[in-house]
C-alpha cells in the first residue's frame, strides 16, 4: 500500500464518527422520489462547511458540487442517489425512520453519507491532485424517468465533460470491508407493463353470457411466458414477471376488466425492443381470440447498465492497494435495474458494489425488505474507496 493510500485510508477510519452520525441522520429522515426537498438542504449544509461550491435544483432537488485541484487537468465525477422507498420500517434501532411508511431501504442514505465523507477527504487534499472532483448528489433513483436522467437533462455531465463517472452502491449479501466489480454488462434495462383485459361482466352463474375477463387474464399471463421461454435466445438473460393482477368482482360476479402489472428485464437493448412487440401481439391475440380486448402499455424504463472496462479496472485495481485483494470479488450479472446506467451511456462509467452484511449481528435483510440496515463499518470503507478511486483516476488521466 502506497504511503497516500494508507493516509486515505486512516483519515477515512477517523471520520467514522462523522460518517456514522451523517448517516442516522439521512436514516431517520428519509424522503420518497422526487420530493427530496430537506435531504439536499441537509447536503448543502455539509458542503458549505467545507466550501465547497455547489449548484442545486439539478434535476429536480439535485446537487453539483465541483473539488478544483491545485491545477488544470480532466475532470472525474462520483455520484450518490439520495431518495428512499415507501416501506414502513421494522427495525428496533434508535436512529430508524421518523417518517411513517418511508424508509431507506436501498442505501441511499449510505451513498450520499459517503461521497460527502469522500468530499471531504478530497477537499483537504486539493494540493494533491490537478484537475475536478465533480459530486453528484443524484434524486430520484427509485422512479422514473429516474433522477440520472434528469440530472444529464440539466448539464450535469457538461462544462468539461467528465472522462469517467463511478457510483457504488451497498450489498447486503458481501461482508462489510469487502468490494465488488464487474466489467461489461452488470445490471438489467426494466421496464414498466399494464395490461388491461376488458370482457363483459356479469353474474357468475350464467358464464354463457358473459366475457370472463378473469379467465382470459389468466390466459394471457400464461401465454407471455413463451415471450423469455420459448421467443428470447436461451443464452440471453431475461425475466418477465407479473406481481398484480385486479379484477373487481366478487364471489358470484365477474367483473368486466381485469387490469395486470408487470416488468420485463434484459441485457440486451435489440432484443428489449423486438420483446416488446412480442408482449403486444401476444396479450392482444389471446384476449382477442377469447372475445375479449387487450390494451397493453409498455414504459421503457432504465437501460442496461454497462461498466466499461477501463474505469472498472481502474476501480478494481485502486480497491485491491486500499482493502487488500483478498477483500475484492466478481460480481455476477444482476436482474435489478439501476439508472446509473444512463451516465453510462455517456461517458465511460463504473459501478461497483460496497458490502455491508454481518451475520454475527444479524445485520443480513436484502434491499428493499423493512429490516434492511448495515453494519456501519462500511461507511469508512465507502467514503475512503471513493475518494481514492477518484484521485487514481485524475492521476492516470
Amino acid at each position: 500500500m502506497s504511503s497516500k493510500i494508507e493516509a486515505l485510508r486512516r483519515d477515512a477510519e477517523a471520520m467514522q464518527a462523522e460518517l456514522v452520525a451523517d448517516r442516522r441522520h439521512l436514516h431517520q429522515h428519509p424522503e420518497l422520489s422526487f420530493e427530496e426537498c430537506e435531504t439536499a438542504q441537509f447536503v448543502i449544509r455539509r458542503l458549505k462547511d467545507l466550501n465547497i461550491p455547489f449548484r442545486e435544483g439539478v434535476g429536480g432537488f439535485g446537487v453539483l458540487a465541483n473539488i478544483q485541484g491545485c491545477g488544470s487537468g480532466p475532470t472525474v465525477a462520483l455520484r450518490a442517489d439520495m431518495d428512499a422507498l415507501p416501506i414502513q420500517e421494522a427495525n428496533d434501532v434508535p436512529y430508524a425512520s421518523k417518517v411513517a411508511g418511508v424508509m431507506h431501504a436501498c442505501g441511499h442514505d449510505v451513498h450520499t453519507a459517503s461521497l460527502l465523507g469522500a468530499a471531504a477527504l478530497l477537499r483537504s487534499r486539493t494540493g494533491d491532485f490537478r484537475g475536478n472532483v465533480r459530486l453528484l448528489f443524484q434524486p430520484a433513483e427509485e422512479r422514473l424517468p429516474g433522477g440520472a436522467h434528469l440530472m444529464i437533462r440539466d448539464g450535469a455531465l457538461q462544462g468539461p465533460v467528465p472522462v469517467s463517472i463511478y457510483g457504488q452502491h451497498v450489498m447486503p449479501l458481501l461482508d462489510s470491508g469487502k468490494v465488488g466489480f464487474r466489467s461489461g454488462q452488470y445490471m438489467a434495462s426494466a421496464d414498466e407493463i399494464r395490461l388491461t383485459i376488458r370482457g363483459k361482466g356479469g353474474h357468475a352463474a350464467m358464464p354463457h353470457l358473459n366475457t370472463d375477463s378473469v379467465l382470459i387474464a389468466s390466459h394471457v399471463v400464461v401465454a407471455l411466458q413463451q415471450v423469455v421461454s420459448r421467443r428470447a435466445n436461451p443464452t440471453l438473460p431475461s425475466v418477465l414477471s407479473f406481481g398484480h393482477i385486479l379484477g373487481e368482482g366478487a364471489y358470484n360476479v365477474l367483473p368486466n376488466e381485469v387490469r395486470l402489472r408487470g416488468t420485463f428485464r434484459t441485457l440486451d437493448e435489440g432484443w428489449r425492443e423486438r420483446a416488446h412487440t412480442f408482449i403486444r401481439e401476444i396479450a392482444e391475440g389471446t384476449a382477442s381470440a377469447m372475445g375479449a380486448s387487450c390494451i397493453v402499455e409498455i414504459d421503457k424504463g432504465y437501460p442496461m447498465l454497462y461498466n466499461h472496462p477501463l474505469p472498472t479496472s481502474l476501480a478494481r485495481r485502486t480497491a485491491d492497494q486500499y482493502l487488500g485483494s483478498e477483500n475484492v470479488v466478481d460480481l455476477d450479472l444482476w436482474m435489478a435495474a439501476e439508472d446509473f446506467a444512463w451516465y453510462a451511456q455517456e461517458i465511460p462509467a463504473s459501478f461497483y458494489r460496497l458490502g455491508t452484511r454481518n451475520e454475527a449481528r444479524g445485520i443480513v435483510s436484502s434491499v428493499h425488505t423493512p429490516t434492511f440496515d448495515i453494519e456501519e463499518d462500511a461507511m469508512a470503507t465507502g467514503a475512503g474507496l471513493l475518494a481514492a478511486i477518484a484521485l487514481e483516476q485524475l492521476e492516470q488521466a
